[in-house]
């Protein structure tokens, strides 16, 4: 398994010589001051890989080549959107950066609600309470029909934190739910995500399957022309929200997204802890079921609450059984003869990392330690 580690370039407080002391030798990112749609240029690639490969590592991953809302809502000039995609992706494959993550979540990456909540013995987490995202739907936005989407005691609970939240509580639970975008564009206030959540009125699961579907046949005949591998990043946190459909969020859809083009470059990237967040999702199983069409992987762990809500465990102390996904990739690596990137990902906030102005869940200590645990298991199950 390839040791990698993300970095997100000139927004990252964290520095390509501290991470080059975590003993990662693969670097995961993107060109995040790119507006999404625009072509990447090859002097914007060259000068990122030459700043990556003047430190010591490769640029293994793209995380991510970002897919425009249009393409996921399936409207607009979508054969310029896709001329724009696939000349990026031969931009980047004439620079040797072939394997590429994405998402297909309509307007949000991965949403929380806390960005520090605390951890037992001391540090912080990433934290998503299912009672503060109703109380955001349903009170902020004004999504009533959205009490249906949660279970009773989650939205008890929501409506009880509203009665007693102040304008800078609700303020901050924007500011965490907006955190998961990591690029420079697309912030909104209450008014604006309202505004861009009517652009997806009358959007089902079917059409953005439909959609996806679209996607990758206008995207994977050219990744096969290149050499290039694509893996879609599970849904983060794998249920509908918002009102908007969520269609990579367990075992079911994933066999859909491979199936709609029968392809090995039409892959997977395993991300442990979206596919942990499900309940019905066994993690280790769906490693291995789909151990053929795995290009990258997310290794973190969460630990579930009855009412829907979950926080960031440590590596080895949440829900998921990690040395059996990690023996899964090991047996697939085996099987293809291959190196699997693999990062830690959404490390805890320890020691200096608290204050340390960094990207919500992407620490230094917290990554490092998570790194080391990762490794040990790799290095005994080898």
């Amino acid at each position: 398994m390839k040791e990698t580690w993300r970095w997100f370039g000139p927004l990252d407080a964290i520095t390509l010589p501290e991470i080059a002391q975590t003993g990662a030798s693969g670097i995961v990112t993107s060109l995040h001051d790119i507006p999404y749609g625009e072509v990447w240029q090859p002097d914007q690639i060259t000068e990122r890989r030459s700043v990556i490969e003047a430190a010591g590592f490769t640029w293994d991953v793209v995380e991510s080549l970002p897919v425009h809302e249009n393409i996921k809502r399936g409207e607009g000039d979508l054969p310029t959107l896709f001329a724009s995609y696939r000349q990026s992706m031969a931009n980047l494959a004439a620079q040797g950066v072939k394997n590429i993550c994405y998402n297909f979540m309509p307007l949000l990456d991965w949403t929380r609600t806390d960005l520090a909540a605390p951890v037992a013995r001391g540090g912080t987490c990433l934290r998503y309470s299912a009672p503060r995202m109703a109380a955001f739907e349903v009170h902020m936005i004004g999504r009533e029909e959205a009490r249906e989407t949660y279970t009773p005691e989650a939205m008890e609970a929501g409506d009880a934190w509203y009665l007693t939240a102040t304008d800078a509580d609700q303020q901050d639970l924007l500011a965490a739910i907006m955190s998961g975008l990591p690029g420079a564009f697309d912030r909104y206030d209450i008014a604006g995500l309202r505004r861009v959540l009517r652009t997806y009125e009358g959007l089902t699961r079917d059409d953005l399957r439909a959609n996806l579907k679209r996607f990758l046949q206008e995207i994977i005949p050219t990744a096969q022309e290149l050499g290039m591998t694509f893996g879609v990043h599970p849904d983060d946190p794998p249920r509908d929200l918002l009102g908007l459909p969520r269609i990579v969020s367990n075992a079911a859809d994933i066999e859909f997204l491979l199936g709609a083009v029968e392809a090995p470059e039409n892959g997977l990237t395993l991300c442990t802890g979206s596919l942990g967040a499900n309940p019905i999702n066994d993690v280790p199983a769906i490693a291995r079921q789909f151990a053929d069409r795995i290009h990258f992987a997310h290794l973190r762990n969460v630990r579930k609450e009855p009412d829907g809500s979950f926080e960031e465990a440590a590596h080895l102390e949440g829900d998921t059984d990690m040395p059996a996904v990690i023996r899964a990739l090991l047996q697939a690596e085996k099987a293809r003869g291959i190196a699997i990137p693999f990062r830690p990902d959404h490390g805890h906030d320890l020691l200096s990392d608290i204050g340390g102005n960094t990207h919500p869940g992407y620490p230094l200590i917290g990554r490092l330690r998570a790194l080391a645990e990762l490794r040990g298991i790799a290095a005994a199950l080898a």
